[in-house]
């Protein structure tokens, strides 16, 4: 299995001016983007680190995941959420010739926690042997920056600027994450009460 981030967040899309005046950075100045390219990554891994906490893409975007077999034959669970389209079903054979699955075939069962890949009627498209299937999907909580639930927006900006302010402290490798944006994130984060709740 191997998920792929196919599109990334436009730059246009990250809240630099928020980071900035959270930060109180000073504003009128010549060099006042000097520091945009510093402030975009730590955005950047905010957003991945959240997202990767969550199991929630926080902008909309496109993604691939790569499967050698399918766990169950009458539902696949996502591998992120929440979904909004499912674009593609591609099937490749052992000799690498792909077949694109009619989207009359299948169909997503939207879920905030667990979205599926369904068929529409007895089961999923057959994987051959030694082959594959990859399902192109649009995955996240808003289209822009603007639509993002506002505790999942100042999770980002807060430990966006953990990041800058201890840019420079080899310490804290552990890979803490601040109190703040733990409580900030809770809700979102999945809970799993065992083997039985997949489907």
């Amino acid at each position: 299995m191997m998920l792929i981030e196919e599109t990334a967040i436009a730059d246009a899309a990250l809240p630099v001016d928020q980071l900035k005046a959270h930060l109180r950075l000073g504003t009128g100045f010549t060099e006042d983007s000097v520091q945009d390219e510093v402030l975009k990554s730590f955005l950047r891994a905010a957003i991945a680190a959240i997202e990767a906490r969550t199991g929630k893409v926080l902008i909309s975007r496109g993604f691939s995941w790569d499967l050698n077999s399918w766990r169950d034959t009458v539902v696949e669970v996502l591998p992120v959420a929440p979904v909004t389209a499912i674009s593609a079903v591609t099937v490749t054979d052992a000799t690498g010739t792909d077949t694109v699955v009619d989207s009359g075939r299948y169909r997503l069962a939207q879920d905030s926690q667990r979205p599926r890949l369904r068929p529409a009627g007895a089961s999923l498209p057959t994987i051959p042997t030694g082959g594959s299937v990859k399902i192109a999907f649009t995955a996240g909580m808003a289209a822009d920056w603007g639509a993002l639930p506002a505790d999942l927006g100042q999770a980002v900006l807060l430990l966006a600027a953990h990041y800058y302010e201890y840019r420079d402290e080899t310490a804290l490798g552990a890979g803490c994450m601040p109190f703040g944006v733990t409580s900030l994130i809770q809700r979102y984060r999945f809970v799993r009460f065992g083997a039985g709740v997949a489907q």
